[in-house]
């Protein structure tokens, strides 16, 4: 596996108020690649759907803390890992299917594995139960050619 080129790792409460701040972290990392404003709005819907799967079902009504990891490479492509100590997953695979929930409120779609693998280019969802959860994401930035004054 290639070496990053740069990494950078940030911690936070599992409060709603620091989902942006979770998204804001992350983009700011990743605008050293050079993205287009429609791939930087991708990794950032992305960021926001893990962070609030952390909040809303690992830790539940408890705070606990997320973990965010960001690797770049030399190939333009950025990892981004997002890691909570909460109630795990008991099945990956089923929790992975678009519209499953285990949330009783009804505003909640199941749809952010979803959303994640959409906006991203690949995803990894790795979980004990009663340990935690990681979600790993891949998106490759694309270097774009200067544009020449002529």
């Amino acid at each position: 596996m290639m070496k990053p080129t740069n990494e950078m790792a940030v911690s936070f409460l599992s409060c709603s108020a620091n989902e942006s701040f979770g998204r804001a972290a992350v983009a700011a990392f990743a605008a050293q690649l050079d993205p287009t404003i429609d791939e930087l709005s991708d990794i950032k819907t992305a960021v926001s759907e893990a962070v609030t799967n952390c909040i809303v079902h690992a830790y539940r009504d408890t705070l606990g803390v997320i973990y965010i990891t960001c690797k770049l490479y030399e190939d333009g492509r950025l990892s981004i890992r997002i890691r909570d100590k909460g109630c795990g997953i008991e099945d990956v695979e089923k929790a992975m299917q678009p519209l499953f929930t285990t949330s009783e409120n009804e505003e909640r779609a199941g749809l952010g594995f979803a959303v994640m693998e959409s906006f991203m280019d690949k995803l990894r969802v790795t979980s004990k139960p009663g340990k935690g959860t990681t979600v790993t994401m891949y998106k490759t930035i694309k270097r774009r050619q200067a544009e020449k004054n002529t």
